[in-house]
């Protein structure tokens, strides 16, 4: 009725009448409400909401068949290249080659790691991309980046003001947890409390999660298809949501540590949350493999053409072809890992004893291989 009396003779058909409601876990009553309207199937109805994710999972009456669910991500690498006019007949023939392992030439695969350096000091929140086409300038960047920051924090303000410090303190430890060795959390820094375990703070990390805000990564020690047979839950990694909102927290406004080939820094991290970023963006569930004697690969997704787990390990460094804890996973039979991925700066694609060596950016085109798969069917 208020809809009709504000735009009545603008209001039409479902197929030519959208009604768009933004922010709508401000008013969770409305979530339960779209399945009536969608019953009503006079206009179409699109919900969204920063905070959506925490919504539904505390709403007690979802709409389930009357809604369908769309988890919106930063730009990924991809879309960032066709932002910055990289045009689709390029990406096709990247994709093309990576699938028949064929390497760019030089003059591309620069061009495209060019792109790549300055999506790490940018990411894919809009905003932040829309500042740096317009003005190439790091200063507007950064400022939109840590706003963007600080309305996380706002956001948690939902919370009482206990639950509200705990997760902005685990938020605050991603970063320096992405320099230590094992980057996972440690309990004990979130409040600096001796004997605390990830059991006191479920709801904090279901928060962050859910949200959206941070892409966790469980681990895992027996890498069996399939991968969430296996999880262990309070050993977990915690990824910022965004690469450029990382690089900000980390480097600032210096953009040599990223754009120039510095030796004294690491990317590690940073190049890690690009591949968080894409896997997840492409609806991977996130797994690393974690044993103590043995070591630490990067990340774990299901194969499900092959039934099997696919591992997938980040270097930055020259020192690409170095990773033991890799090597220990392809020999344990028991596992039946079929091949692997390494990905660093280097321009060739090669293979060697089942693990595929290619350049970073590639990390847009794992899902070729279902593809393929799904084409059969």
């Amino acid at each position: 009725m208020m809809l009709s009396a504000l735009k009545g003779d603008k209001l039409k058909g479902k197929e030519d009448t959208l009604v768009f409601i933004d922010e709508i876990e401000a008013y969770n009553h409305l979530l339960t409400l779209l399945k009536f309207l969608a019953q009503d199937n006079k206009y179409t109805y699109i919900a969204s909401g920063s905070l959506l994710g925490v919504s539904l999972k505390e709403t007690s009456s979802i709409p389930m068949g009357s809604i369908r669910k769309v988890r919106m991500f930063p730009l990924n690498l991809e879309e960032f290249l066709y932002a910055n006019g990289v045009g689709k007949d390029t990406i096709e023939a990247m994709r093309i080659n990576f699938k028949n392992s064929s390497s760019l030439n030089e003059a591309l695969h620069s061009r495209i790691m060019n792109l790549f350096k300055r999506y790490l000091l940018v990411g894919g929140m809009p905003d932040a991309v829309n500042a740096y086409l317009e003005t190439r300038n790091i200063f507007n960047i950064r400022s939109i980046q840590n706003e963007i920051r600080e309305y996380y924090a706002i956001d948690a303000a939902k919370y009482d003001t206990a639950h509200r410090l705990k997760i902005m303190n685990i938020y605050n430890l991603i970063p320096s947890n992405m320099k230590n060795k094992k980057k996972r959390i440690t309990y004990t820094d979130i409040e600096d409390k001796k004997g605390k375990k990830h059991a006191d703070y479920v709801d904090e990390f279901d928060y962050l999660i859910a949200s959206g805000i941070a892409l966790d990564v469980k681990a895992i020690s027996n890498p069996k298809y399939p991968l969430i047979q296996s999880t262990t839950k309070n050993l977990i990694k915690l990824y910022m949501n965004d690469v450029g909102l990382l690089s900000s927290v980390l480097y600032g406004n210096n953009i040599k540590a990223i754009l120039e080939d510095i030796r004294s820094i690491d990317l590690g991290s940073i190049y890690e949350t690009v591949v968080a970023m894409e896997l997840m963006a492409h609806g991977h569930d996130l797994y690393y493999y974690d044993n103590r004697t043995k070591g630490e690969v990067d990340f774990l997704i299901n194969d499900h053409a092959s039934l099997s787990a696919f591992p997938i390990e980040v270097k930055s460094g020259k020192d690409y072809s170095i990773h033991s804890a890799l090597n220990n996973l392809l020999k344990n039979e028991d596992y039946h890992i079929n091949e692997a991925l390494v990905l660093s700066n280097e321009r060739i694609i090669s293979h060697k004893n089942g693990i595929t060596y290619s350049p970073i950016y590639n990390i847009m085109f794992i899902d070729d291989k279902e593809s393929d798969l799904e084409k059969l069917l």
